[in-house]
């Protein structure tokens, strides 16, 4: 028997007599899908001789140290190879490229050498299988029986979906070519399956509202309206900050490449005619810095109130500036009377949207006075610059 032959009735025995029947996909079958995935991205990537020997005992060793454990199976994959390679009085160079393909299958590595891409996708290959709602399945199975971790059908969906969009890749030409639309197709199908599991408890909910009673709060439309109207401003604000934020990173770049590369140049007479034209530049991104950081400046307040306020139920206890300074115990109390008095409680939440409302107009005016300022500034500096290089011209 050759070197491959000899790996596959070795590992056949090994997983045979040592391997857990906790693991359900790791197991036999999924080593000789991976064999099979490495067959068919070796002739498709032109890869034979010695490379493709190196792949295929890679392949049949990959997950052997599962006989061991979980925990760093990798590793212990690599021992077992070195064991047996040695025995078969293989090279340590050999011994090496092999390990190193192996060492490549841990989930966090991304691979770096056409080996290493091939033995990688070959590992995942059961992402574009026809069976792929199957082998998801014993993976889950095998998370309850042999780690204690148990997943709902929603939960195990949605980490299926996450794997393949966010967390999974091919790396050869031909699996991006010819896996990835059938992977494609899988996740299609995920998502499908996601749809149909909350329209499943969408409708389950809206049974079981039925069921109550009909008759609504009277406060509940309030309610809802103090909710999304709240809503709304806190993310006009996060968006203010946004806008804010771009304002400084640009006008920040353009004085540091200013600093940088313009300005130790106009000492030079033959750049005076440049001094004009960056100091235009330079004034408008401070002043645009200027009021992007008004716009996002906090205003600070005194933190405190008396039980005095509260009764006269002047105090917005809904904002943490009114009560930062306070002990526990009387924001506590102060609490509580507001939500005994139904008329304050709505009057305060009044306030809060109110002055939510005066914080975001202060934010929009500095910004939309910062974005005037940087406009202009722009055609400004590009006007003076174009006047100035003309100016040396003639």
């Amino acid at each position: 028997m050759n070197l491959i032959e000899q790996s596959e009735d070795f590992v056949s025995n090994l997983l045979k007599d040592k391997l857990s029947n906790l693991y359900s996909y790791h197991n036999f079958n999924h080593t000789l899908t991976v064999v099979n995935a490495v067959k068919e991205l070796c002739k498709k990537e032109d890869v034979d001789g010695n490379e493709k020997e190196m792949l295929l005992v890679a392949a049949w060793f990959h997950d052997t140290g599962y006989t061991v454990g979980y925990e760093n199976h990798e590793e212990e994959s690599v021992k077992i190879l070195t064991k047996f390679l040695k025995e078969k009085g293989q090279s340590d160079e050999f011994i090496a490229k092999v390990s190193s393909l192996i060492l490549a299958t841990i989930k966090e590595y991304v691979p770096k050498t056409h080996l290493e891409k091939i033995i990688k996708d070959a590992d995942y290959a059961h992402l574009m299988g026809s069976q792929y709602e199957t082998t998801c399945e014993l993976l889950r199975l095998e998370l309850k029986n042999a780690y204690n971790v148990s997943f709902s059908n929603a939960e195990w969906a949605k980490e299926n979906l996450n794997f393949l969009l966010n967390k999974h890749r091919f790396y050869t030409d031909y699996a991006l070519k010819k896996w990835q639309p059938l992977k494609e197709k899988n996740l299609i199908l995920v998502q499908k399956k996601i749809d149909k599991q909350e329209k499943k408890a969408a409708d389950k909910v809206e049974e079981e509202n039925k069921k109550k009673d009909k008759i609504e709060k009277p406060d509940r439309g309030v309610d809802t309206l103090f909710r999304v109207t709240l809503g709304n401003h806190t993310r006009l604000s996060g968006i203010a900050d946004s806008k804010a934020n771009i304002l400084l990173s640009v006008n920040a770049i353009i004085i540091s490449i200013a600093l940088s590369s313009i300005i130790p140049k106009l000492d030079s007479p033959k750049n005076a005619h440049l001094v004009i034209p960056t100091f235009i530049m330079l004034m408008s991104s401070v002043t645009t810095i200027i009021f992007a950081i008004l716009s996002t400046r906090p205003k600070v307040t005194t933190g405190v109130f008396t039980r005095e306020d509260i009764e006269a139920k002047k105090i917005n206890l809904l904002f943490f500036g009114n009560f930062y300074k306070m002990p526990l115990e009387e924001y506590d109390w102060a609490m509580n009377e507001m939500m005994k008095d139904r008329d304050y409680l709505y009057s305060t939440m009044i306030k809060d949207l109110y002055y939510l409302g005066l914080v975001l107009q202060r934010k929009y005016n500095l910004l939309r006075i910062a974005y005037n300022l940087f406009m202009a500034g722009i055609i400004i500096t590009v006007i003076a610059f174009v006047i100035a290089f003309k100016g040396v011209g003639a």
